[in-house]
């Protein structure tokens, strides 16, 4: 394999997502199949073949980049329920007590 078992797991810790034994070893199979599909492509010999990047004859259709006068910061703040030092205070999302 060209993935373990514990590389998923570590993976998956990283995302905070737990896994059964069941579903680790179905992701760990199905991770070392993509793994292995990546390295059979990087066996095909490309020399000839022209650069792709896009499929369509699309182009960049957005408007003109233009400067614009915003919001007033003080008529903002008047809906924000907690400010500190004319920022947005917000609760905290990342526990930096875990263990990395």
């Amino acid at each position: 394999m060209a993935i373990s078992a514990n590389e998923v797991k570590h993976v998956a810790s990283l995302a905070k997502l737990e896994f059964s034994t069941a579903e680790l070893e179905k992701f760990t199979g199905q991770m070392d199949q993509i793994i292995n599909m990546v390295q059979q492509l990087s066996e095909v010999d490309t020399t000839d073949v022209p650069v792709t990047t896009t499929v369509t004859d699309a182009f960049n259709v957005m408007r003109e980049d233009l400067a614009v006068k915003g919001t007033d910061r003080e008529l903002l703040m008047k809906n924000v329920p907690e400010s500190k030092d004319g920022f947005i205070k917000v609760p905290a999302i990342i526990d930096e007590s875990e263990e990395a």
